[in-house]
């Protein structure tokens, strides 16, 4: 873990809680071993959205659906949030699930592999949350920031995988290292561009809150 864990587990045991669909949603997702967004970071976000307003909202990496149906609920009213998702086996439970909120409406689900996708749209976007495979996070770096209007936010979740990120190339498992170094390439890559303003804070996993300047 990045914090310590009896930490965490305080910070969290604080946490009042969700809507009643979005509490049944994650424990679903966790029976399932569906990876959805951490109780620290769900906690983020909803203080996040409280703060920024997005009206257009891009995520990349849908899974069940959890955390488009948590910026949904937690967002202003009338924001709209277009989410994609590439594992076909997860498309027929986030639709079920985008149903079953009520959102279905305001949700755009995409499906298909995000480097082909983001090509195709137009944006801007006010807020871009990216939780989809931790090694191609680079790879959609240059499609996200055209999409990111100026102000823009790029939140990326899950950035220090679990402490390996610091670790030298060769401390690394073989079978981790090119999610390694690719996320090692993201990270410098974020804190470089001048076109953006990048804070990496240990929450979770890991995240980065970049501006577009």
């Amino acid at each position: 873990m990045i914090t310590e864990e009896r930490m965490t587990s305080y910070i969290n045991s604080l946490d009042t809680g969700h809507t009643p669909f979005l509490e049944k949603l994650e424990r679903e997702a966790k029976a399932d071993r569906v990876p959805i967004i951490r109780r620290e970071m769900q906690s983020f976000l909803k203080v996040f959205l409280a703060i920024q307003r997005p009206e257009n909202i891009l995520e990349v990496g849908t899974a069940v659906g959890f955390s488009a149906i948590l910026m949904a609920e937690y967002g202003v009213p009338d924001a709209r949030i277009t989410t994609i998702e590439n594992y076909e086996k997860r498309f027929p439970v986030a639709e079920k699930n985008f149903r079953e909120s009520g959102y279905e409406d305001r949700i755009a689900f995409l499906k298909g592999d995000a480097a082909e996708i983001l090509k195709t749209l137009e944006g801007p976007y006010d807020l871009i949350f990216m939780d989809a495979a931790k090694g191609q996070y680079i790879h959609f770096l240059p499609e996200t920031l055209r999409l990111l209007r100026t102000g823009g936010v790029l939140i990326s979740d899950n950035v220090l995988q679990d402490g390996d990120v610091i670790e030298s190339h060769f401390a690394v498992e073989r079978r981790k290292r090119t999610i390694h170094k690719r996320m090692r390439e993201y990270l410098y890559a974020l804190k470089h561009d001048p076109c953006l303003r990048t804070s990496i804070v240990p929450l979770g996993d890991g995240i980065t809150i970049s501006v577009k300047v």
